[in-house]
């Protein structure tokens, strides 16, 4: 009775130990099961994860630098001297931006290389910005240096045309003052008799010549020294008598003329005198006009008439 009990209780143990045996056993192979399920699962999400960071990061990216391509156009519009430097910035940001939009999957050392490149596209375009800034302060200046100038450059003109203007006038001024005045035209016909005695005469074929006279005023502000007048002698038929000579002048201007008479001028009045013989001319009957001039400048007129 005593051992079939022991039979008993042993088998009640055996029976539990093979209870907890089974559990346990099931358990940890579960537990192998879940882990080996697990673990692959787990580094897809790790996976996915990473890709989706690093997309998300290339994005990010390419925003920025289509934002500093905008930023590059804007600087570029400035045209300042670093112009040309901006374009070959900007070309960069551009090729970057090609680069980044071909892209699939780019690792994390790719990621951080195209932040450096980001970066140092976007210091570039600081750095030019504040250059840009000082050239615009430095033309500003200049341009103020230059309108100053530009202020005192005209002053000046308008002083020197102010003088150039008194110059002038007084020039002028001079001029009038130191030119000769004429008066006293005169012409009378001479008839001249065999002893050298000369007769005024009105008739034409008594006529030898004609004098000619006229006074010159005194003018202590005119030139000294010998003065040349020319006298002009028009018969009936407008002809000029005499030499006939032709004398042209710096102001493109010319005079025909039949004789020249001078005188010395001293700055006192002087009287002068000419002739017109009748060796080549056989005095007419009617009206002679004479016309003295100063260079090309008449001075006075006078007539005679001859029966």
């Amino acid at each position: 009775m005593k051992k079939q009990n022991k039979n008993n209780w042993f088998k009640v143990l055996l029976a539990i130990f093979l209870v907890f045996g089974l559990g346990s056993t099931l358990f940890i192979l579960s537990k192998e099961s879940y882990e080996i399920v697990e673990k692959p699962i787990k580094r897809r999400s790790d996976e996915a994860l990473r890709l989706s960071l690093e997309a998300l990061a290339q994005k990010n990216i390419l925003d920025s630098l289509n934002t500093l391509k905008l930023a590059y156009d804007v600087a570029i519009l400035e045209k300042t001297a670093l112009s040309q430097e901006l374009e070959l910035e900007k070309i960069k940001v551009e090729n970057l931006i090609e680069i980044l939009k071909i892209s699939r999957n780019p690792s994390t050392l790719q990621i951080e290389v195209y932040r450096k490149q980001l970066s140092d596209l976007k210091n570039s375009l600081e750095s030019k910005i504040v250059e840009i800034s000082n050239l615009k302060s430095q033309n500003k200046n200049l341009l103020t240096e230059i309108e100053s100038q530009n202020v005192v450059m005209y002053k000046q003109k308008a002083e020197n045309d102010t003088l150039i203007s008194k110059q002038r006038k007084l020039e002028s001024i001079l001029k009038d003052a130191s030119k000769l005045s004429l008066n006293g035209f005169k012409v009378v016909a001479l008839r001249e008799k065999k002893s050298g005695k000369e007769l005024e005469t009105d008739k034409a074929k008594n006529t030898d010549k004609l004098k000619v006279s006229f006074s010159v005023n005194g003018n202590s502000a005119a030139k000294t020294g010998k003065r040349v007048f020319y006298v002009q002698v028009l018969d009936q038929k407008n002809k000029v008598l005499g030499e006939n000579k032709l004398v042209e002048f710096d102001n493109d201007k010319a005079l025909v003329y039949s004789f020249i008479v001078a005188v010395d001028f001293q700055g006192k009045p002087a009287n002068v005198y000419g002739v017109l013989n009748s060796y080549d001319y056989d005095f007419q009957k009617g009206t002679y006009f004479v016309n003295f001039f100063d260079k090309q400048e008449i001075m006075g007129s006078s007539s005679i008439t001859l029966e």
